[in-house]
């Protein structure tokens, strides 16, 4: 095995090694049918960069080019073989998912010189022989990146992006809007970033009595092309921008441009602190016009089949005590102020149907309201997804319990600001998408969480009929930048844990516990992948805690029990909003 080999992550299906290598020298010539060019150059592309040879493509018959895409038979959606001799290369794919991830492993197995943007002499493009035959498992393998909280410019995205890719990622789910901040220009209602997007300080921590705050400005916003440019290069790499507007709860920012909006009718303002706000959107019909013009431009620029709605962590004690907002409920036939909520949702996800879109909601969104067409991310648990799956729902496991990278990485003394669960990388890898008491509780999902067989995505698979289950479309990794303040912090609590997830969302289901020979192996070939991460300059966590300059002593922080918290509610999940009678229950979910 190569070196690239040993690094390659997420692991292939099969792989079968040569003995000889392919190391071509001067010009490179690429053969590839128009649709799967877009694959081909950006491999042209990123290999001119990195090891400096000039690439030229060609979709005629080229007589035994260096490297050669094809369509073949056989191949499952999203798969490729790669045939490496020492002649050339031959991609063979079902499509032009598959073609990006075959580009994705080519570089790997190049090793870290591939991921750099110059070329140093003494490293020539080099890789050993053999033949790959790869599939994924899953066809929904997404990382979500919340800008509201702290902004990312829009070049960082760009760059988690790439990082993401060249793990087989295939769905970036972009957080655009929250209490703490407005991202996406809205031409209709320019005060949403002219107001929206700035707060005066931050909150240090997440301390609930007497925070700490850093006494600063923060803000940013993207402009349209940022946004425009954003989707474009992110198709460009095979993956698709699925962006999240929040609604009906995190609307401080919003409220705070529009105060009409306000359920309390109170003026507000951009929340400096984290945790749940209290004022969520007025469910009236202006609100519902307001935010069906603000999907109007979203779907403008992004050209994702899923549209991200939010609908999680929305207190209801403002319209209990708001007697037109009671009345509107009495309109409407509903048996509770609190149906509002479900209704909101589905009337916004009703209007992207007319677009020829689906709504995405986290899993508090999910009530007989939602239409069949909307997916559901099942975040406190995994519960949620189950019941939606089973209800004609898609669904997509991102359980706050493993999936949250935010989440303290070690119980290390000098992990810096340490909040949520303890979640190693190990721990990252074991995830499991429908676990055995879930399966327990859900016996007619078993079949679903052993299938050797994927759903495809984007948009492949047809809603569920009425009567039928929905899918498990796959699992999304979440990166909430509440503590994490600026890219090298993002970087620190991301990787290598990312690359692990990314091992548990591609490949072949198996036993990944702690412990297990698949575990060890992973870890052991972790070690050498660093050097990939190395070579797309990512500034992680090292595997036996963090360097100095990436601590952050002093910071008041509260953590969370797994353990405990398992005990108690197990895959239902505890975090979240929970309500007493009056809307004002309250459990904290950082």
């Amino acid at each position: 095995m190569t070196d690239g080999m040993l690094a390659l992550t997420p692991a292939p299906v099969r792989w079968t090694p040569g003995d000889d290598s392919w190391t071509p020298t001067g010009a490179l010539t690429v053969r590839a049918p128009e649709a799967l060019l877009p694959a081909a150059r950006r491999w042209a592309r990123d290999t001119t960069a990195a090891f400096g040879p000039d690439v030229a493509l060609t979709v005629t018959d080229e007589p035994q080019p260096d490297v050669a895409f094809a369509f073949g038979e056989g191949i499952r959606p999203g798969g490729y073989v790669l045939d490496i001799e020492p002649a050339g290369v031959t991609v063979t794919v079902a499509d032009l998912s598959g073609a990006h991830s075959a580009v994705q492993s080519l570089r790997q197995l190049a090793g870290p010189q591939a991921f750099r943007t110059a070329a140093i002499a003494e490293r020539p493009l080099s890789i050993g022989t053999g033949r790959i035959e790869d599939h994924p498992r899953f066809g929904w393998r997404g990382v979500h990146l919340d800008v509201s909280r702290h902004f990312m410019p829009a070049r960082e995205v760009i760059r988690f992006i790439d990082n993401a890719a060249a793990h087989h990622f295939n769905v970036f789910h972009f957080h655009l809007t929250d209490d703490q901040g407005w991202r996406m220009p809205i031409d209709r209602y320019p005060e949403l970033t002219e107001v929206g997007a700035w707060r005066p300080r931050t909150q240090v921590g997440n301390a609930y009595v007497d925070p700490e705050f850093e006494e600063r400005p923060h803000g940013g916003r993207y402009s349209k092309d940022e946004l425009r440019e954003i989707v474009a290069h992110a198709r460009s790499r095979g993956v698709t921008v699925m962006p999240e507007i929040d609604v009906p709860g995190h609307v401080e920012a919003a409220i705070a441009a529009y105060p009409q909006l306000s359920s309390t009718g109170e003026p507000g303002s951009v929340l400096t602190t984290w945790g749940i706000s209290r004022d969520v959107l007025n469910p009236s019909y202006e609100s519902l016009e307001f935010f069906k013009h603000v999907l109007d431009e979203v779907v403008e620029i992004f050209d994702s089949p899923f549209i991200g709605i939010g609908g999680d962590e929305v207190p209801t004690g403002a319209w209990r005590k708001n007697p037109d907002i009671i009345a509107h409920a009495e309109s409407l036939g509903l048996a509770s102020v609190t149906d509002l909520h479900g209704w909101f949702l589905g009337q916004l996800a009703t209007y992207l149907e007319s677009h020829d879109r689906r709504a995405v909601v986290w899993d508090e969104g999910l009530s007989e309201h939602l239409p069949r067409s909307a997916a559901v991310t099942s975040w406190r648990g995994i519960e949620a997804g189950a019941i939606a799956i089973k209800g004609g729902h898609d669904a997509v496991m991102a359980p706050e319990q493993v999936l949250y990278l935010d989440h303290r990485a070690s119980d290390h003394p000098e992990e810096p600001i340490p909040v949520g669960f303890v979640r190693t990388v190990e721990d990252v890898l074991a995830f499991d998408p429908l676990p055995p008491e879930v399966i327990a509780a859900h016996p007619e999902l078993d079949a679903v969480e052993h299938a050797d067989v994927m759903v495809p995505f984007p948009g492949d698979r047809p809603v569920a009929a009425d009567g039928e289950q929905g899918a498990l479309l796959g699992a999304q990794a979440q990166v909430w930048t509440e503590h994490l303040d600026n890219p090298r912090r993002v970087d620190y609590a991301t990787w290598p844990r990312l690359a692990a997830f990314a091992e548990a969302a591609w490949s072949p289901h198996m036993d990944r516990t702690p412990g297990s020979d698949a575990s060890l192996a992973f870890m052991e070939r972790l070690k050498k992948h660093l050097t990939v991460l190395d070579g797309l300059g990512i500034e992680y966590r090292p595997l036996d805690g963090p360097h100095p300059w990436q601590t952050r002593p002093g910071i008041e922080t509260t953590t969370r029990d797994f353990d405990a918290e398992m005990a108690a509610a197990g895959w239902t999940g505890a975090g979240g909003w929970h309500e007493d009678d009056d809307g004002e229950g309250y459990t904290a979910s950082i």
